[in-house]
């Protein structure tokens, strides 16, 4: 039977409707930063600085934080060549992030009497060393957990109470795919990024009904200084795993991100690999909508047996490599 033009019509008008329900359910509305502080530790360069100006493009107040002076006093003057707002304001303090929780309180302290209580933090700062498990020093293994988890962690301890008392506030952690499954040559990095993605999940369910967003991102490989750096120590074997994705723009890491945290979906991520090893990798994470949420538990079976062998992939780049060093 032929379908008539009001037919048609009908089931136009339906898949319409539909449309709008998901985006109206999806497209939450992003909270606004002007005239806000925000604090971006790890903001002298890389997805930290990124984030830094797209936050001051938002008409932010932003205070950058990391160790290294005179690359922080060139981030203030790229924020100041792109203000928003006559009166916004911007400021750097040097400091190290991993080293004990009370200097930590006593330095964001002193931020916000300049510029106010701090609305969003944007935990950045990070490092990576690789390496098989062995072959990274035990001094090398606690600088990584210093810096990726007592930095968060210490930053975090310190705006919490306030956010809470406001019943608002943003937290972002950035921490890595690599914080969704074991990776050869990863090992205490790994570990490190697990801990940052145990905190913000924590975090999230604590504070989610006294109005504190919390966001996780998950950048995968970024061409960031910290990339280049982590090149010169990953072994073969890494190399091969990880660069089948590709390299992301510091720029779109940045952009998602801050999307992401301004309308409170717990997940940033970039690109479709990404999105499916945390599907497959993240079971138990807080995912944004109903309809999402069903698109999900369609797809989660049909691609359990697609991590499969992506494992049996990675066993036979291992073994490969194994073997041309014998050889």
């Amino acid at each position: 039977m032929e379908l008539t033009l009001e037919i048609w019509l009908w089931i136009s008008i339906v898949i319409l409707a539909h449309a709008g329900v998901y985006v109206f359910v999806m497209n939450k509305r992003a909270k606004r930063l002007v005239g806000r502080h925000v604090v971006v530790t790890g903001g002298s360069r890389g997805i930290g600085l990124c984030l830094a100006v797209e936050c001051a493009m938002k008409g932010a107040n932003v205070t950058v934080i990391a160790r290294n002076e005179k690359l922080l006093s060139g981030a203030v003057a790229l924020m100041d060549v792109i203000r928003q707002v006559p009166d916004q304001k911007f400021q750097y303090r040097c400091l190290d992030i991993s080293t004990n929780y009370d200097e930590v309180a006593c330095a964001l302290n002193e931020v916000e009497k300049t510029l106010g209580d701090i609305y969003m933090l944007v935990n950045c700062a990070g490092m990576a060393i690789c390496g098989v498990y062995e072959d990274v020093s035990e001094a090398d293994a606690r600088k990584l957990m210093d810096i990726n988890y007592w930095g968060s962690y210490n930053c975090t301890r310190y705006v919490l109470p306030k956010m809470k008392a406001a019943r608002e506030g943003i937290i972002v952690f950035t921490s890595s795919l690599a914080a969704l499954f074991g990776i050869y040559g990863y090992g205490p990095y790994t570990a490190s990024k697990y801990a940052v993605r145990g905190m913000a999940e924590t975090i999230a369910m604590e504070t989610r009904h006294l109005g504190i967003l919390v966001t996780l991102a998950l950048p995968a490989d970024t061409d960031t200084p910290g990339f280049e750096n982590e090149e010169k120590t990953k072994p073969k074997e890494t190399k091969i795993i990880s660069g089948g994705g590709g390299l992301a723009e510091p720029q779109q890491v940045a952009k998602r991100i801050l999307h992401d945290a301004l309308r409170g979906n717990f997940i940033s991520i970039l690109g479709v690999e990404s999105w499916f090893l945390t599907l497959l990798g993240g079971g138990l994470f807080r995912w944004g909508g109903f309809f999402q949420n069903i698109l999900h538990a369609l797809l989660l079976g049909p691609l359990r047996i697609i991590g499969c062998f992506l494992h049996l992939h990675f066993e036979r780049i291992i073994k490969n490599c194994a073997k041309e060093k014998k050889e």
